[in-house]
């Protein structure tokens, strides 16, 4: 889970999250520019998704933590659905 503990994904497969923030840069950033510059670097992401759920590690329990490396580090809402159905079951039950 991204921006939880010492140590979560700082490279989320994200293009809003790896784009630094028009509040801290107010040069324009093009399609091509935000890809070329921002999505491909190596940095961590400039904008924590926190709370956003990675796809994880895989059948090693090893993780990749690198924007390129989608099918670990990409939020999506199947990730996180089982949980949203766990916790409202959770909920209905009090």
């Amino acid at each position: 889970m991204v921006g939880y503990g010492s140590t979560y994904p700082t490279e989320v497969h994200h293009r809003a999250a790896s784009i630094v923030s028009i509040k801290k840069d107010r040069t324009p950033v093009t399609c091509k520019g935000g890809f070329v510059t921002w999505f491909n670097s190596n940095n961590p992401n400039p904008n924590v998704l926190e709370g956003a759920i990675v796809g994880g590690p895989d059948e090693n329990d090893q993780y990749t933590d690198a924007r390129g490396n989608y099918n670990q580090a990409e939020p999506a809402t199947y990730n996180s659905a089982p949980l949203v159905g766990v916790f409202a079951k959770l909920a209905s039950t009090k």
